[in-house]
């Protein structure tokens, strides 16, 4: 029988999906992941387990917010950090498991006294990124909060290949093999599973005192697992046969009991998340965390319910099922669905969560041969009953089938993508001629400002949110002085737009001339001011020359001629330029002074989106004529010691696709080839794996004996 004190009983809390951080900004449904997150570390804490391991997706993105992590490091923190005895050891090479600038086990570390380890895998959501490839986990590793491992290398030809690396776990009498293996796209993945020898399982050392079978193997993965492209997700059959317990991480549907897969000699389990961040049928099952006791080669299953999880009531509903429901009675179909969701708060409510909250309810809607009603109208109804009042509502409509080439019926019909409008969105501007009503364009350049330069992701919600409450008091207050039509509506509030822009230049100025010349959010607000596209100013952009501009001419004076020799020096060789936006930017050579223009924003009026074109170098000479006839950017200060460059030079050198910047009037179309061949099938050399298969067959299910 399992004992919290055995020494043989490796004892660990299994959890995944934990998308810490997920909706922050609403304001009924901010911490729900948080308070998930801590519940799962106490009761880590409570039943005394020797580890926690997590299935990836801790963050819910790839950049968590500040908050996000100042709260993840304390709830670590809270629960990790005491003067509780570690039982277990790990045997195997450490600088291997966990490839950081340390190398070591968090828990071995002299300078911390961490007494519930974390190992975690990162998922989709939290996945490495960058030039150094480094995502939010390594910031919790590099704390020692968490042991960060399954982050591998794709190397070699074609999909690449991979080495998975155990890390070897020892406690008593107890042998575990933990391999782990973060987010890979599925598609990769799953082509990397059938190329032979492109997936190598790395074993332990079989000796006298422990052989591979005295090995028990975990292995912990982040996929998809049920797909209707087989090409899209992995079978659990191309798992190894010598693995004994599979977690799976990155289904959302809690199915955390273990399921015995036929033709395997391994059990699966899927926690699912630990909050819902889809409103569908598989998400309002109730979440729980698996505490697993491994003795020996044997182990014993616990599924541990979470109570801190918000409630979640799903139901289908058909309107003709209904009786007694007019279709053209929209009121008695309003009233129908309301009685729905009144029974569905009452069936939470009867639950008797410890902590009453609002729940959250989803209705989908079949409303074949009915009209559909507003959904945030439906939801003003239940705005302080349920948690999600906007979202309410999914409406679906009953497809019709049509019969196959057998003659037999398809069960569901299914959008293809040739199907779709492919329609690009400058043509769509185009045609309907979309025009600021509200938003003034140098408050969107402040926004942008704050966004780039601070960091900011707020910046846009809050310059959207401020425009429209100011606008709606400002009509408010219109309206109470005398009584407006529709038409005045639409007059007031282009009116209010005009006076607001004309107070926002002020501050615009001020911010255009506090940023250094140097800065790339320059150009971008260069960009926002003139309405259109420009210049890059810091990384796309050779400096000017000194003898382009005339020392007896002022900005106000300079000809159309030295506009067009500057165009000509900013042209960059041919062959792969400065990867625009990816981090992977070349420093210019030669020792030249970067310089950019600093414009003084002049207010316009809205007009009517063009497509963006690229002039090829077959235009240059057709064109020339007419980009002299246009005037120069205006040059408020110039001031760069460059080497001379000939005009005939740039001029007599083709540009090359993966870096172009074709100019017409001061403008500029970037166009970056710098595509990613992740999936070019080559042949990759053959490698001999390392792993054998083993053919024993573990226990699973009940007490152990003895």
């Amino acid at each position: 029988m399992f004992r919290a004190a055995d020494t043989n009983t490796l004892r660990i809390l299994v959890a995944t999906d934990c998308h810490v951080g997920y909706l922050e900004n609403d304001e009924i449904r901010r911490f729900d992941s948080f308070n998930a997150f801590e519940e799962i570390c106490s009761i880590a804490s409570q039943r005394q387990v020797d580890f926690v391991l997590l299935g990836g997706d801790l963050f819910h993105e790839n950049k968590p917010s500040r908050s996000t992590l100042v709260r993840t490091i304390e709830i670590l923190r809270k629960y990790c950090m005491n003067d509780k005895p570690i039982q277990f050891q790990v045997v195997s090479d450490q600088t291997i498991n966990f490839p950081n600038k340390f190398g070591v086990v968090n828990y071995e570390d002299p300078n911390f006294n961490v007494g519930l380890p974390v190992f975690t895998i990162h998922g989709n959501h939290d996945d490495p990124a960058g030039v150094d490839n480094l995502s939010a986990i390594d910031i919790l590793a590099a704390c020692n909060l968490v042991n960060y491992f399954g982050k591998v290398a794709l190397g070699g030809n074609g999909v690449g290949n991979i080495a998975l690396h155990p890390i070897l776990l020892r406690k008593g009498s107890t042998n575990v093999a933990l391999y782990g293996l973060g987010n890979i796209r599925d598609e990769r993945l799953n082509r990397m599973f059938q190329t032979p020898h492109a997936v190598q399982w790395i074993r332990p050392e079989s000796t006298d005192d422990c052989p591979f079978s005295d090995w028990f193997n975990i292995f912990v993965l982040h996929q998809n697992r049920v797909k209707a492209n087989p090409k899209n997700a992995i079978n659990e059959h191309m798992l190894a046969k010598f693995l004994d317990f599979v977690v799976w991480g990155h289904e959302h549907e809690c199915l955390v009991d273990p399921q015995e897969v036929l033709g395997m000699d391994f059990h699966i389990t899927q926690p699912g998340s630990s909050v819902a961040t889809s409103l569908i049928d598989g998400e309002s099952k109730p979440k729980h965390v698996l505490l697993l006791e491994i003795k020996g080669n044997e182990y014993r299953p616990t599924k541990v319910p979470l109570k801190s999880v918000r409630p979640f009531k799903y139901k289908n509903v058909s309107l003709q099922d209904a009786a007694d429901l007019d279709a053209n009675d929209v009121q008695s179909v309003m009233d129908h669905l309301s009685q729905m969701v009144h029974d569905l708060i009452a069936e939470a409510a009867e639950e008797g969560h410890p902590d009453p909250m609002l729940p959250l309810v989803r209705l989908r809607v079949d409303y074949t041969g009915f009209t559909t009603i507003n959904p945030q109208r439906f939801g003003q109804k239940f705005v302080g009953k349920v948690a999600n009042p906007h979202d309410i509502l999914l409406f679906t409509k009953a497809v019709k089938r049509r019969p196959t080439a057998d003659g037999k019926i398809e069960d569901e019909e299914k959008l293809r993508p040739e199907e779709l409008n492919q329609q690009n969105i400058e043509a769509l501007l185009a045609e309907s001629n979309l025009k600021m009503e509200i938003l003034p364009v140098s408050e969107l350049g402040l926004a942008l400002h704050k966004f780039v330069s601070k960091d900011d992701k707020l910046a846009f919600i809050e310059c959207v949110q401020e425009n429209l409450d100011d606008t709606q008091n400002k009509l408010a207050e219109e309206a109470l002085a005398d009584k407006l039509q529709e038409d005045d509506v639409i007059v007031k509030v282009s009116e209010h737009m005009q006076q607001r822009e004309k107070e926002s230049i002020p501050r615009y100025k001020e911010t255009l001339t506090s940023v250094s010349s140097g800065d790339p959010l320059s150009s971008v607000q260069h960009r926002t001011s003139q309405g259109g596209t420009s210049r890059k100013g810091n990384d796309d952009d050779e400096p000017f020359d000194d003898d382009d501009v005339p020392e007896s001419s002022t900005p106000a004076k300079r000809k159309a001629p030295a506009s067009r020799a500057v165009q000509k020096d900013t042209e960059t060789p041919r062959g792969r330029g400065r990867g625009r936006g990816r981090g992977r930017g070349r420093a210019s050579q030669g020792g030249l002074t970067q310089t950019t223009l600093n414009v003084v924003p002049v207010p316009r009026p809205p007009r009517r989106a063009s497509r963006m074109e690229t002039i090829s170098d077959d235009d240059d000479e057709n064109n020339e004529e007419e980009e002299d006839e246009e005037p120069a950017p205006k040059i408020k200060k110039t001031n760069s010691k460059t080497s001379q460059r000939g005009r005939k030079g740039a001029a007599g050198s083709k540009r090359g696709a993966a870096s172009s910047s074709s100019s017409r009037g001061g403008r500029s179309t970037y166009v970056d080839d710098d595509v990613e061949d992740d999936d070019d099938e080559a042949d990759a050399g053959p490698k001999k794996a390392t792993a054998t298969p083993s053919s024993q067959k573990r226990s699973s299910w009940g007490s152990l004996r003895g």
